[in-house]
This record gives C-alpha cells, structure tokens and sequence, in this order.
C-alpha cells in the first residue's frame, strides 16, 4: 500500500532544516587536500551556519566552530550589514573563513571580532579571539605566507601580526567621505569586486583602493520600521550622476607612504580589477571607461607607479567584466577570459599583451578559470559547452587542443578546486536529485562522498517526494531567430479536458539565469507548492540574460523592457497553444528586475495576463546606479529619450488588471523611492492596485517569517484574481 505525500506547506518551505538536505556552503578544500571545510546551518535554524571539516584521512565530519557558544548575541554594524546584503549573504553566525597558505590555520570573523582556528593546538584550546572591541572588522585575509592577517577598521586598512599579537594601521586618512581598503558601493552591487585591497605575493606591500565619496549626490533615504524611521543621507551615484574617485597606492606592511599608481588621465574611471604579478613588483590593475565601452589592463610597478598599457578589450555596447585573469609562473604570460568572438573563451597572452593562442572556441560560454597546472601544462574551467542549461567542468591543454569533461551526471556541477589542482569537489544537482557533494581527483574519478544526501525516508524532503514534479524544458524561437530556453512545472498527471491557471515566474534581466537544470533553482520549492495548489508555473530566459554570448545580451542596449517583453509573449503565446493551459488565466511575478518585467507585461501588453504581483520593481532607470544603468542604457543626459521609453511611467494608463505591489521600506538597492513614484502615479491615473509593504525589509526581503507572509499574500491575491 503505497502512502500518499504529505502536501508542502509555505511554512515548511522556509523552516528548518532545509529540504534539500544536507546541503553545506562555502565549501573549500585545504591548501594540501586533505580536509574539506564547509558551513552548514544549525538543525535548528538553517540561517545560523557553523564551521564544519570533513578529514579525509578520518572520513568523518567534525563540528570545528559553533557559532551559537562563541556569539549568542551577534549584532552586526550596519557596514557589515550593507557588505552582506550585496553579497547575497543573509544567514547569521559564521558568514565566510579563509585558510593560510600552510594549511594550519582557519581565520574567520564572527560578530564584528577576528577569531583564529589553530588546527595544531590541544583540544579545547583552538579557537583563539584576536580582536578584542577596539571596533568591528570586515574583509579579513591571510597573507600569502600567513605572517599577517589584514582587516578594514574604522575606513582604514590594519594589518596584525600572528607571532607578537601586535596591529598597525597602514592608513591612517579614512575618514567621512575617505575609505581605504573597501570596495565603493558600486563595485560591490554591479562589479563583483567585495574587497579593496590586494597582497603581493611576498607579504612585503599590499595595494590598496582610496576611494573619495564626496562627488557623490546625497540623496535622502528613508527606512522605515514599524516603531519609527531613519533617515539616511547616502551617497547614491544615480545614472548620469557622479561617481566616486578611485586611487590606487601600494604601501609597505611595515608602514610609510603610500606609492600612488598611475590610472591615467581620466579620473572618472572604474577600477574594475587588481592582480599582482608573479615578480611580486608589478601590480595589474583593469581600468574599465566609464560608458564601460573599454577595458584596459595595466602594469604598474610599485616604486616608480608608472604604468604601461598591455591589452584593450573594446566593444560597441559594453565588455563585461570576469575575474579569469591567472599569471603563470613558469613563463612571462598569462590566462585572459575575453568575449571578443561574441562568447566567453579564455586565451594565452604574453606581458606584451599579444594572444598567443585561443585556448576555447564554440558558440558556448566559459563560466570561469577553476585553477591552472602548468607542469602538466592544463587549465580547469567550468562552462556550458554540453547545454547553456548545464555546468560542467573541463580541462584544456595551455599549448592547444581539445576540451576534456570531467563531470559526469546532467545537471548543474558547483566546482571547487584546489589550488594545486589535483583534487575538486563537485557540488551536483538536477531537476530529479537534491544537491549531493562528492571529492574527485583531476582526472574526474570520484575519491569519495562528503555528503551523498540520498532521497530517502530520512531526508526533510521525505514526506512531499511522492508529489515532486520534474519540470518540462523547451526552447522556442525568438524574433530574430534565436533560442529561447523555458522551464514548465505542472502537475504529473493532468486531468483530462481540464485548462489550468498558469503563473509565469519572470526576471528577464541582465546577468541571471533562471532556466537551469538544477534542484533548488530559484523558487523550486515555491513552484512545487504551486502546482499542488493547481497551478502550471512558467519562466523563460529572454535576451538579454547570461551565458548565452554577446548577441543574445545586446540587444538591451538602450532598450530595455522591448526584446524582453517581445521574448516573454513569444513564452505567453505557446503557453496559450497548449490544450491544458486556460489561457484567461495566467499571472505574473517577479521581484527586482522581474518586478520591472512584471509591471512592463502588464501595461504594455495588457492582453496577456489576468493579473501580476511585481516585487521591489525598478520604476524609473534615472533612480538606479551608474554601473548597472550606463552599461545597458548610456548616460541619461545623452539618451533621456531612451530612458524614457524603457520606464514604466508611460504606460501607466495602459494598466487594466488586477495588479500587487510589494517592497521592503529599507530598501538600499532598489530604492522604496521606485515604488512610491509609481504609486502616486497610479494613484493620479485612478488605477486600482493592491499594497504591501515590509517595514525595516532590505531589498531581498528576507527572514523566515517575512517569506512566509510574502508567500501567503501571493498565494491569495493570485488565487482570487486566477481562480475566483
């Protein structure tokens, strides 16, 4: 007799412990392989992650760090906060951890103070707290060799060393609108880069980013909470506006001047990257223009700070950064990630910044450089040779020839390589298995499981397994004639002659997927959910999303919210073709730039959809930061007619359909500004639309209980507009 699966829940969704399982993060193997470390949340409350180690050698796992006994109390600075929201970092307790070189030691901040991991000390003697309240701490390193840990305090970069306990400040000017050793907002939110400061490889100087924020308009920020409000005066670069000005110094550790390096004349730059060479003199700094139209690589050397030009990447809309630069130490050249063929590829360039040979080639994109072994003369990179769906890893010889995969399994490969190169963890997961962790040599061959997380009657996904549904992929043709790849969730057995309601679940934006091949995709639980509640869910990736070469991308330029919506009605037009859709009945939702997506379906084609709930929605593009908008949209004083049409504000009158709005009123990215303009603008048009908002919420609207809420009011607003 078999037994029925209990129905999901919205609370389960979001409760403990985590229905994919035994799922760690951040995992990272020792500088020698032999232990794999790892956070994983608390059986309790998944949000709350520990430091965990697997020994190889043991095979077995070990608890190294609870989190709980060293900070019952955590409070972050609100610094740390602001880091973590743009680092998509929302759990509490121990958020990151880094090795020393000699693999001995584990440093990791906890509550604003520095603790040390000595793997060598006598039990119950490990752990030891190196900071002790003279401020709180972000962005802490080893050095190379591990004689020096550095942190940034106060706005000024510090470094401590390990033999004496003792701390110096390197920089001493940061202050106010002076930052040393941080990284602006900008170049957190759109760049990547989360650091702003570098080791050279001796543990002799570290360079540094000065930034100077007082370019930057103030604009007036509110956060609203439930027992009052803040009011904030932040340095925002909106489009078109200001940005911060950038140096670069490098300073001795054991203190004295700074040595500025030369950027070059134009001061309204992006410093995009910063590399040191193996010489340990030179630094490598790319300098990206600011219509981000050029990206140069420069070698400066640290005494003189005279810089020369290597290489120029340039494009008529934009490059887009990568961080696949690796300097080989055997001879005088180095891996470049470039999509100067329309695609992603690495390349073999020497100091002069000629390529010496194209190490990949394909209508595919490489996703990034995993490590290089240059005694065995390969580099290890992950792509999407073998689907734009799947990632896999693979090896290419550095003097040319073909591609070798080393994962096997269709799905998604999360990879983890050491730094040698001889072993990597892959972490595994398709549309049918949860995420399961295995250690592999560099040949592929698996060594061992850390965590096989096997669908069993002990997993939390146990109970609803029976009702799992594994979604149906597809392509469809774009205007142009391009692939457009989707993703349809829908019940495993559809009752004959039955029309269903249909949810689309949009993003639409640059720089995202959601079409993949995984088990935990964005929103894979709450799909589940859906369909037991009797709804189909639909996504597709438009133009204009990633991994998918420059063609597919560029088409935004200065026109965003066209192709993207012509792409999602193309997606609208087959779902109605379908003999099991009802084709009056299909909703909308999407959060941030699938908010915008969801208010520009409904009011530019107001035909397609019965109603949409849009989350945190960009309104108006003048509103966003300058990285971001400029790269997609131009500067707004050159195109204002642009920024105009690719706005929701003309056509707002258009808007005929039942319509949610949400966002958190603490919102620091897209700003609750974007939903307060637009309210007043449906408001002065006499247009109906339904509100809620989440006071003291950041933009990702997180916290368990937040979710939940976000959840449930979905779920009655689309079930009262889709079904009743």
């Amino acid at each position: 007799m078999s037994v029925a699966a209990e129905p999901l829940t919205i609370e389960r969704i979001n409760a403990a412990p985590s229905l994919d399982g035994k799922a760690p993060r951040a995992l990272s193997l020792s500088p020698d392989g032999s232990r794999v470390t790892y956070l994983q949340g608390k059986a309790d409350n998944a949000n709350q992650y520990d430091l965990w180690e697997y020994n190889l050698k043991a095979q077995r796992h070990h608890l190294l760090v609870d989190s709980k006994k060293l900070a019952p109390n955590e409070q972050l600075s609100d610094e740390e906060k602001a880091r973590r929201e743009r680092a998509r970092l929302f759990a509490q307790g121990i958020s990151e951890y880094f090795w020393s070189e000699a693999g001995d030691k584990l440093l990791f901040p906890l509550n604003g103070e520095l603790y040390l991991y000595d793997l060598k000390a006598k039990p119950g003697h490990e752990v030891r707290q190196l900071t002790q309240g003279e401020g709180f701490v972000t962005d802490p390193k080893f050095s190379p060799k591990g004689r020096y840990l550095s942190f940034v305090r106060d706005q000024n970069l510090h470094v401590m060393d390990l033999a004496s306990g003792k701390t110096r400040a390197l920089t001493t000017d940061g202050k106010g609108d002076i930052k040393n050793g941080m990284a602006e907002f900008v170049a957190q939110e759109e760049m990547g880069r989360m650091t702003g400061y570098w080791w050279a490889g001796d543990e002799e100087h570290i360079a540094f980013a000065r930034i100077d924020e007082s370019p930057v308009d103030i604009v007036e920020r509110y956060e609203i909470d439930a027992d009052g409000f803040k009011t904030f005066r932040q340095r925002y670069p909106s489009a078109g506006t200001p940005n911060v000005r950038v140096q670069l110094g490098v300073v001795a550790v054991s203190g004295g001047e700074a040595q500025w390096l030369d950027l070059g004349q134009d001061p309204d730059i992006y410093l995009a990257r910063v590399d040191w060479l193996p010489d340990h003199r030179t630094v490598a700094v790319q300098r990206q223009s600011r219509d981000q139209r050029r990206l140069d690589l420069l070698f400066a050397d640290r005494e003189t700070g005279k810089s020369r030009l290597v290489l120029s990447e340039t494009a008529t809309t934009w490059v887009n950064l990568n961080d696949d630069l690796r300097f080989l130490k055997d001879q005088q050249a180095f891996i470049w990630g470039s999509e100067r063929s329309g695609y992603k590829h690495l390349y073999l360039v020497d100091y002069q910044g000629k390529a010496l040979r194209q190490l990949t080639s394909g209508d595919w994109e490489v996703a990034g450089v995993q490590a290089v072994d240059e005694k065995a003369g390969q580099v290890y990179f992950d792509g999407y040779a073998d689907s734009p769906l799947e990632l896999h890893l693979y090896r290419a010889p550095l003097a040319g020839g073909d591609l070798h995969k080393l994962t096997t399994g269709e799905g998604w490969h999360a990879i983890s390589m050491a730094k040698n190169a001889q072993v990597f963890i892959d972490k595994f997961s398709n549309p049918q298995t949860p995420p399961r962790v295995s250690l592999h040599d560099n040949s592929g061959t698996r060594l061992t499981w850390l965590e096989e997380n096997r669908l069993d009657a002990a997993h939390p996904y146990a109970p609803y397994a029976k009702a799992h549904t594994v979604p149906e992929f597809g392509t469809l043709k774009a205007e142009d004639g391009q692939d457009l790849y989707y993703r349809l969730y829908k019940p495993a057995k559809l009752e004959p002659g039955k029309k269903y309601p249909v949810i689309v679940d949009v993003y639409g934006g640059p720089g995202a997927q959601r079409v993949q091949k995984t088990w935990g995709s964005r929103g894979a639980y709450w799909h589940q959910f859906l369909v037991q509640q009797g709804y189909l869910v639909f996504s597709l990736d438009n133009r204009g999303s990633e991994h998918r070469g420059t063609a597919f991308e560029n088409v935004l330029l200065r026109n965003m919210g066209r192709a993207e919506i012509a792409d999602q009605k193309r997606g609208v037009e087959f779902l109605k073709s379908l003999p099991y859709v009802d084709g009056a009945r299909i909703g909308v939702t999407g959060h941030s730039y699938g908010g915008y997506m969801t208010l520009m379906l409904l009011m530019k084609e107001p035909e397609l959809f019965a109603a949409g709930v849009s989350g945190a929605p960009v309104t108006q593009w003048e509103l966003y930061d300058t990285h971001y908008t400029e790269r997609y949209m131009d500067n707004p004083k050159q195109h204002g007619d642009a920024y105009e049409a690719s706005s929701v504000f003309p056509y707002v009158k258009k808007l005929n359909k039942p319509l949610l709005l949400i966002h958190g009123m603490a919102d620091d990215n897209v700003l609750f500004t974007h939903s307060t303009k637009l309210m007043k603008a449906l408001q002065e048009a006499e247009k109906p639309f339904d509100l809620m908002t989440y006071p003291g919420a950041k933009h990702s609207l997180w916290g368990e209980s937040t979710q939940n809420h976000v959840l449930h009011g979905m779920l009655r607003f689309f079930d009262r507009e889709l079904k009743n």
